[in-house]
């Protein structure tokens, strides 16, 4: 609680980051290339019992846990033509990423019933579960002719009914959490 660092929990080569603690104060989610790919992990809080969440090719990120800890929201890119493919894992391969298109996904906390939420183009980021646990709240470009311009939308946590837009002010709105 004073900021001082106890213990190291991940000692692997290349990219541990975007850690999160579960509202449990029982797991760690965070993002990992220690499998050839950016996919989201889990761990016991003093390291141990890692656990891989997502396996699909793709910048998997930014994610965090629903208020009972047992569904994970994150936004992904998914690379599907041969000419994203190839892109995507050369960059990787030499430690970048440049994800412009990302939709939103959730699963639940073991990684099992992993759907798309949104499919909505361009990019779809910064999610995050509403107090509810029904909604998630993310930002968009997706309905922007320039591509900068970023608002907020709600959209139900299984993908249905329409998404609202919550932000019209100023170009760049984000980080709801």
């Amino acid at each position: 609680l004073k900021g001082n660092i106890t213990r190291q929990l991940t000692n692997s080569p290349g990219y541990d980051a975007e850690a999160v603690l579960s509202p449990k104060g029982d797991k760690i989610l965070f993002t990992s290339d220690r499998s050839g790919d950016l996919e989201l992990w889990t761990m016991n809080l003093d390291g141990s019992g890692l656990k891989q969440i997502t396996n699909e090719l793709g910048y998997d990120g930014g994610a965090f846990f629903s208020p009972d800890g047992s569904k994970i929201v994150f936004r992904a890119s998914r690379p599907k033509t041969e000419a994203e493919i190839k892109e995507y894992t050369d960059l990787l391969k030499t430690g970048l990423v440049a994800p412009t298109n990302m939709e939103i996904y959730v699963c639940n906390a073991d990684g099992s019933n992993l759907h798309q939420v949104t499919r909505l183009g361009k990019a779809n980021w910064a999610p995050f579960f509403h107090p509810a646990g029904k909604k998630i709240i993310f930002s968009s470009n997706h309905h922007s002719k320039r591509g900068y311009d970023f608002q907020l939308y709600m959209i139900n946590a299984d993908g249905s009914g329409p998404v609202e837009q919550v932000t019209g002010e100023s170009i760049f709105n984000s980080f709801p959490m």
